[in-house]
């Protein structure tokens, strides 16, 4: 796994959800396999089945956060060029197409959330933005068709 940068508040969000998902939900998922356990035959008992499959999913759930916390790195804003797009950038930006404004920051994949304002790096806007500057056009391929987007303004 390559190495993933991130924000301090994306890392510690990430930690927070490791350590709740170890310490709560885990033991939950244990004490339901107990307690189906205790209902006798494991053969036909769906909640036990049911009870083991979740743990399978948290399990796997839990062993991928550790790996990307294991290769994450935090990036310190204070190097980062703020003239042009970058991880962490808010940029401003008008779809010269319809004049829409719209305001995102370029985040990790980990950190993505589009209700939050939140693009990752890899998708096609994010790549098409990186190390333009404000009054920069640019043009992307998405999959509703081309857009040519004005960068207005870059902030950290």
């Amino acid at each position: 796994m390559a190495i993933e940068y991130m924000s301090q508040e994306g890392y510690d969000k990430l930690v927070a959800e490791l350590r709740h998902m170890e310490q709560v939900e885990l033991p939950a998922v244990r004490d339901a396999i107990a307690e189906a356990r205790a209902q006798g035959d494991l053969s036909e008992n769906f909640e036990y089945h049911a009870a083991k499959r979740e743990q399978g999913r948290l399990l796997g759930r839990i062993r991928f956060k550790q790996r990307v916390l294991e290769n994450a790195r935090v990036i310190d804003t204070k190097l980062l060029n703020k003239d042009c797009v970058q991880l962490l950038s808010k940029v401003e930006m008008t779809n010269l197409n319809n004049n829409a404004r719209m305001t995102y920051t370029i985040a990790s994949p980990h950190e993505a959330n589009l209700r939050e304002g939140k693009i990752s790096i890899k998708s096609p806007i994010a790549e098409a933005l990186l190390n333009k500057k404000a009054g920069d056009v640019v043009e992307v391929h998405v999959p509703a068709g081309l857009l040519k987007l004005r960068i207005e303004s870059v902030t950290m």
